[in-house]
């Protein structure tokens, strides 16, 4: 490969991780909150009451709106949760556990690892895990701030304990890397399934992008699903409380999870459990190049 990353790549058959469906569909969820801000300027951001209180909506009211919904279709979804959303707002991981869903890791500050040193990295996981621990919840997956990850944290991964990763954007199906501290799975995310490139406006640099309709970005997510089943992939859509916890987002949300129930080959899934599909596969199984489609 040609990622500067110490990891050898391994593939696992397709029929491993899909478990006979056409396609898996991994509905995650990063619950940033005020680490939106912050992450970005620390204190620069901190006296914007009407910045931080978009970030602090997604940690409770639209975490709640998006839970009722997942309840009604017994969907399972993966939230990945900034430490220090964590701790300043336990009830969401109260509220996240007791609904069956992963949890999962997303630093400290919601810091980006290319920004940061390599102590300012190892800080961000560490004090994250220590929060976690406080609460009673052992996250075994990981995926970096703004998908900016560095192959010093990529490599340092498995010495946590975390089986998994959800932030290099190489490929469209899930692979396993065999690094310095472990084997991880990776499960590939990618922009254009995120709704921050749909939603996502604060009167910032970098912050101002233009708000697209529900309905359509529901249309563009239908129709990935359909391509994703074509060629048996791994379909990683990720959105925000903050963003997706408005009422006509949740609904366009909604309809895409009951488009893909219609359709009868498609597996809704946690991160974790796809991972471990992954991890399980028999050495004597495993690819040196990835699988056709």
């Amino acid at each position: 490969m040609g990622l500067d990353v110490n990891a050898v790549w391994r593939y696992a058959p397709v029929e491993r991780w899909t478990s006979g469906a056409a396609a898996v569909i991994l509905l995650t969820f990063d619950v940033d909150a005020e680490t939106m801000l912050l992450g970005e300027g620390g204190d620069r951001y901190a006296s914007d009451l009407s910045g931080m209180s978009h970030g602090a909506f997604g940690a409770t009211v639209g975490l709640e709106r998006l839970l009722r919904m997942l309840e009604r279709h017994s969907t399972p979804a993966t939230f990945f949760i900034p430490g220090w959303t964590a701790e300043h707002h336990p009830r969401c991981v109260e509220r996240v556990a007791a609904a069956g869903h992963e949890i999962a890791l997303h630093g400290y500050l919601h810091k980006p690892p290319s920004s940061c040193d390599q102590d300012e990295q190892r800080a961000e996981i560490e004090r994250s895990l220590e929060v976690f621990e406080r609460l009673g919840v052992r996250p075994v997956g990981y995926r970096a701030p703004v998908w900016m990850t560095t192959s010093y944290t990529l490599e340092q991964l498995g010495s946590y304990g975390l089986q998994y990763d959800s932030s290099l954007m190489d490929d469209d199906k899930p692979y396993l890397l065999d690094t310095p501290s472990g084997r991880l799975a990776e499960l590939p995310p990618q922009w254009y399934l995120d709704d921050g490139e749909q939603y996502l406006y604060l009167p910032y640099p970098g912050f101002d992008g233009v708000i697209q309709r529900p309905s359509s970005v529901a249309d563009t997510w239908r129709d990935e699903v359909d391509a994703y089943r074509a060629i048996h992939s791994l379909l990683v859509l990720t959105a925000h409380p903050c963003l997706s916890g408005r009422p006509a987002r949740v609904r366009a949300l909604e309809s895409v999870i009951e488009y893909a129930e219609s359709l009868g080959d498609v597996e809704l899934a946690r991160c974790d459990e796809v991972a471990a599909r992954l991890l399980e596969t028999p050495e004597v199984e495993l690819l040196q190049s990835r699988p056709g489609e």
